[in-house]
């Protein structure tokens, strides 16, 4: 591990304009929700082809990624089933937004670590990556416990589909908590207080000074890559435990959901030393499994951008 000091990316994901139009979003909803979910997927294979013809920059990403994360060349078809497994969860959040997951074959491990943090009556705080689908947890939550959900995240990723969501389920509870302003810890704690639950994402790296400084790199898939450590401290600051969670797209409508703990700050050390230990234990438990799941699902990660900023280097 070490200071990220010199990053050169050129540009990155917070930089990329989202390709998804709104009309196109809204269509293809519209067609979800007046014809059903069945006629809807067909529709995503030619959305999809049209993404891997069309999005060279997407494409490339996903061809570098997945060479990886398989171990071998990534042909068309390979490409081709990560953009409609993208397209395929980008879709359900309709259904999840609406809480019909009756729809769905969920299959959940770690319950247990969920039960225990929720009786604490602190809330719980997880931190999971760009896989599988995070709306797999707001249907979990609803069918359960109606439990409020937020997520902390910069508010301008993925502003369209949350529009056209909040429009087309307006039960939809999932909360937006904005990142890196000033009070966003406290607004994280309040919530948390409240009993909900508080979702980051820890697999993108934000490439600014304010978060260089706060920057590690690790191993990931073979290649040096710089992470974020900013939801691990965050959470070590409001002295919560940690639970992991992954919500796999596993084709057709099955997802795997599950939890499991990633670290425990609730009486963190006093010595600053110990402190840094903790934190650099808990990121490199993180990317470890994250590695584990990008092989064991690997059409799964859905990050389509120039990710190990090799098109600076190229």
């Amino acid at each position: 591990m070490s200071a990220d000091a010199n990053p050169t990316p050129t540009r990155s994901w917070s930089t990329t304009p989202e390709r998804s139009n709104l009309l196109a979003i809204r269509t293809l909803a519209w067609i979800a929700t007046h014809l059903g979910r069945s006629v809807a997927r067909l529709v995503l294979h030619p959305i999809a082809l049209y993404f891997l013809l069309f999005a060279p920059a997407a494409r490339r990403a996903s061809r570098r990624y997945l060479g990886r994360a398989l171990g071998r060349r990534a042909g068309w078809g390979d490409l081709y089933r990560h953009i409609h497994a993208f397209a395929a969860v980008a879709l359900d959040r309709i259904w999840f937004a609406a809480g019909r997951t009756d729809l769905f074959d969920l299959q959940i491990s770690g319950g247990a670590v969920m039960e225990q943090a929720l009786a604490e009556g602190r809330g719980v705080y997880l931190l999971g990556a760009h896989i599988g689908s995070f709306e797999a947890l707001h249907a979990v939550g609803l069918s359960r416990r109606q439990l409020p959900v937020a997520m902390v995240m910069y508010p301008e990723n993925a502003r369209m589909i949350h529009t056209v969501l909040q429009a087309l389920a307006p039960h939809f509870d999932v909360s937006i908590i904005p990142i890196g302003q000033r009070g966003s810890a406290l607004a994280v704690r309040d919530f948390l207080d409240k009993g909900g639950l508080a979702g980051l994402m820890g697999d993108r790296y934000m490439p600014d000074q304010a978060v260089q400084e706060g920057a590690v790199q690790l191993s990931f898939l073979g290649r040096p890559t710089p992470f974020t450590d900013g939801p691990v401290r965050l959470a070590m600051m409001l002295r919560r435990r940690v639970v992991f969670m992954v919500g796999l797209y596993r084709g057709g409508n099955r997802y795997d959901v599950r939890f499991e703990e990633l670290a425990d700050f609730r009486q963190p050390p006093a010595d600053p030393a110990a402190r840094e230990a903790l934190v650099l234990a808990a990121m490199s438990d993180y990317v470890r499994r994250l590695e584990a799941l990008c092989r064991e699902a690997p059409y799964n990660w859905f990050n389509f951008y120039d990710y190990w900023h090799e098109d600076a280097a190229a």
